[in-house]
């Protein structure tokens, strides 16, 4: 069974393979993306040794691994998931010897992979020539930022299965999805740190999953958090990945349940 799941990842991998000049044109956008923040918050810091918990040097550095990083985690399970429910293919997809979450989840493990080996790295490495960036001095400050990376492509992940799942009650959620886009990027830290949020904004995004998707792994990988601030993280990360199996769970049984009636 296992294997099977493991060949779902292949199979995607392999399918983005064949698209891959697409990315090469999305390393060019992401570039100008960091560069236009980088000469943003360049401009806001003006001569600031630090704002926000982050030196100038940290922040271009959290800004290119932030965006960099969300081309590993991002993917469109939720609309794909949307468009074989409106399609009927769910259907077969279910009667199918699998588990359907689990394999969307490894078709965007698969996708994710793709990303990081020709989209994530080589950018980084690009945009390294053109801004100062600082990247962790040690293989275990690597390895700790690699284990929070996985726990960022889980969380997101899960949240599109959610949103893909609620396909199933409202059969046309774009509205949800783009919303979920919007929310993500905003309060995942990607397009504002959250220790630039006011105190009450920061208050509510604790309890929220989204600082674990892109602000949390940011941190980490610029060193501005460490010990046992480093640890806090990575357990916040891990909490979240396993609180949103929760609401996925409890959804997917009703879902199938919806699945029958409109199929009866």
């Amino acid at each position: 069974m296992l294997s099977m799941y493991v060949e779902m990842i292949r199979i995607r991998f392999l399918m983005m393979l064949a698209y891959r000049v697409n990315y090469y044109s999305g390393i060019l956008v992401y570039s100008i993306n960091i560069g236009a923040y980088y000469f943003l918050w360049n401009a806001i810091y003006a001569g600031q040794p630090s704002l926000g918990g982050l030196t100038p040097l940290q922040m271009t550095s959290y800004v290119a691994v932030s965006w960099m990083a969300r081309a590993f985690y991002f993917n469109n399970i939720d609309r794909e998931m949307a468009m074989e429910i409106k399609d009927g293919k769910v259907a077969i997809e279910m009667i199918r010897p699998y588990n359907y979450l689990a394999v969307k989840m490894m078709q965007a493990l698969g996708e994710g992979m793709f990303r990081l080996l020709f989209f994530s790295v080589p950018g980084m490495v690009i945009v390294s020539f053109f801004f100062p960036i600082v990247f962790p001095s040690d293989w275990t400050s690597w390895a700790v930022y690699g284990v929070s990376l996985m726990f960022s492509f889980i969380i997101n992940t899960e949240i599109n299965l959610i949103t893909g799942v609620l396909a199933f009650f409202f059969l046309n959620n774009d509205g949800i999805m783009r919303a979920k886009k919007v929310i993500v990027d905003l309060f995942s830290g990607l397009i504002l740190p959250i220790s630039f949020y006011p105190d009450w904004a920061r208050a509510i995004l604790e309890y929220l999953p989204f600082q674990a998707i892109g602000y949390l792994p940011g941190l980490i990988f610029t060193g501005a958090i460490e010990g046992e601030a480093l640890q806090q993280a990575l357990l916040v990360q891990l909490i979240w990945s396993l609180v949103l199996l929760l609401p996925l769970y409890f959804l997917w049984i009703q879902a199938k349940k919806t699945l029958v009636v409109q199929g009866g």
